[in-house]
């Protein structure tokens, strides 16, 4: 007589509220047992008692903070040591918006720490396991600010770190992406817009008049487009051939320099 059948399980960074805790939500109904990673230990215990009750799922918390080194090292060593784990979601964020000029050096190093140290390093403990098994997959949450390097701070925040860092995602899980081709793992960037979530509140910005999506239909988009084999998932987007114009002048781009002759508008006279 068999066994009960063993879940798959997602690690979850960012999980105490917000798109974290929609994953959370919607993986958990979908069959997987979680592990919560997040600062916030009481949330997170409340969330794993809630999808325990209404879901049947294993769900543990780890509490930490992925800025501080140490802390990093015990998720990644978790990530790494987990035969059963099927996703890595890297959804822990802040915005920490401001002029560059004005932002606090700690802030800076704040939003690299966990949008690109973070990110690299956990998936990097995760994947070799995947690959090894030949199934898996990472989601990293990035932002729609990835793409805004040419627009202006108005009506757009102050954003250079944060949209620097958000870029950083989106070239990063799509040069990843090729890397891993025929291995059998999966990776996805997500490009949600405003989202109607805490984050713009704790910094003391009100959007509640705003049309906002919610975490929910974020999460729906990802997990659909994860399954379609997606790599660039923009939730809003409707038309999905923007996303390949924009891949194709990039490729062009790259084409066309890649020469040692220097560009005719650089000589001197």
């Amino acid at each position: 007589m068999s066994g009960p059948r063993s879940r798959p399980r997602a690690l979850i960074t960012g999980a105490s509220a917000g798109i974290g805790a929609a994953y959370a939500e919607r993986l958990a109904r979908d069959g997987y047992d979680v592990v919560l990673v997040a600062r916030r230990r009481d949330r997170l215990e409340a969330l794993a008692e809630r999808l325990h009750r209404e879901a049947g799922a294993h769900a543990e918390v780890l509490a930490a903070d992925l800025t501080d080194p140490g802390a990093l090292a015990q998720v990644e060593a978790r990530a790494a040591g987990d035969e059963s784990l099927a996703l890595l979601v890297n959804n822990a964020g802040f915005g920490g918006y401001g002029p560059f000029v004005q932002v606090d050096p700690e802030v800076v190093d704040g939003l690299i720490d966990i949008h690109i140290r973070a990110v690299a390093r956990l998936t990097r403990a995760a994947l070799p396991g995947m690959v090894r098994r030949r199934a898996g997959g990472v989601i990293n949450v990035a932002s729609l600010l990835a793409v805004s390097g040419p627009v202006p701070p108005d009506p757009l925040p102050h954003r250079a770190t944060y949209a620097g860092a958000k870029a950083f995602m989106l070239t990063f899980t799509q040069a990843l992406a090729g890397e891993l081709t025929g291995t059998g793992v999966r990776v996805q960037v997500v490009l949600p817009g405003l989202v109607a979530t805490e984050f713009h509140t704790v910094l003391g910005m009100d959007l509640s008049a705003r049309p906002r999506m919610t975490a929910a239909d974020v999460v729906t988009a990802s997990l659909a487009a994860f399954a379609r084999g997606e790599v660039t998932c923009v939730p809003a987007l409707e038309d999905a051939s923007l996303l390949e114009r924009l891949a194709e002048v990039q490729r062009s781009v790259l084409k066309a320099a890649t020469t040692p002759t220097l560009a005719g508008r650089y000589r001197s006279g």
